[in-house]
């Protein structure tokens, strides 16, 4: 089944002492182009969220947000200088002794000068981080594909019913063909009996005149062309493979078989068919735009 190149997909999970939040979203292009939001400490995981979509994602324009956050005090650790702490008990204890002062000196008091807490951060386990990180990304990715898969799902519906008229109007257009060369002969004949009369027409030449149209306005190998196309269309959307580029080049064939034909009609009837296929290939040159 054929996926949309337009989809979005968004997962949040607490792990261990982190709050990972991770959102997918893309639209078409040619090929695939990633692009990722991370935290500036975090930049390592570009590459690897690169790779990591790639496996599921062949087409568009892709953008991948992280977001992580650390729970409160569990990225660095409290040390206490105690030779700082310790010089700061010494020199105030021996200013109230010189000045004659109450030694009243607690923890509280000495917690609040400088320099005697140090706070040291911890070094990220890169390793950790990121099989965090490739955990929630791939829920993200499931929605994300499920989504790309549900639009997939009515482009399908669209395309098919459209090659279905297609292919059902090539049909119309192969029974009304010949009967095309058989009116040319009759008019040829009335044409000549009413300059001659009754008289000597030479059934020979009027023969060889409709063979010769009959040559000329002949689209037997652009209709089986053109089936030969829609029987290719439907196997690639068939095929569970990603196949945007090449329907896109499907689709130009199908185009020119279908302007020759238009090129050759003699009926007003055949040409209203023509623009008709050629109106719905367009519709369907437009939804392919968007396959993966």
């Amino acid at each position: 089944m054929i996926k949309s190149m337009t989809g979005f997909g968004r997962e949040r999970r607490v792990i261990g002492s982190r709050e990972i939040l991770v959102e997918i979203r893309s639209v078409n292009h040619r090929y695939y182009e990633f692009t990722a939001k991370t935290p500036r400490a975090y930049g390592y995981l570009d590459e690897k969220l690169k790779a990591f979509m790639h496996g599921a994602i062949s087409r568009g324009k892709v953008e991948v947000s992280v977001a992580i956050y650390n729970q409160e005090g569990v990225n660095a650790n409290i040390e206490i200088n105690k030779e700082i702490a310790e010089g700061y008990i010494n020199a105030l204890r021996d200013s109230a002794e010189d000045l004659g002062l109450e030694d009243d000196l607690k923890l509280s008091n000495v917690i609040r000068l400088p320099d005697v807490f140090t706070v040291v951060k911890v070094i990220d386990d890169e390793e950790e981080i990121w099989q965090q990180v490739s955990e929630v990304a791939g829920e993200a990715l499931k929605h994300f594909v499920e989504m790309r898969e549900t639009e997939g799902v009515k482009m399908y519906d669209d395309i098919t019913s459209r090659l279905d008229m297609i292919e059902e109007t090539v049909g119309k257009i192969e029974k009304l063909s010949p009967a095309s060369v058989q009116a040319y002969r009759q008019r040829l004949y009335d044409k000549i009996a009413e300059v001659v009369g009754d008289r000597n027409i030479d059934e020979g030449r009027i023969l060889t005149e409709a063979a010769i149209f009959a040559d000329k306005i002949a689209v037997d190998e652009e209709t089986v062309r053109l089936r030969s196309h829609i029987a290719q269309f439907r196997e690639l959307l068939d095929s569970g493979e990603p196949v945007g580029r090449k329907i896109d080049f499907l689709i130009q064939e199908m185009n020119r078989e279908v302007n020759t034909t238009g090129s050759k009609a003699q009926e007003l009837e055949i040409t209203r068919m023509v623009v008709d296929m050629k109106a719905e290939i367009e519709k369907i040159r437009e939804q392919i735009q968007n396959i993966e």
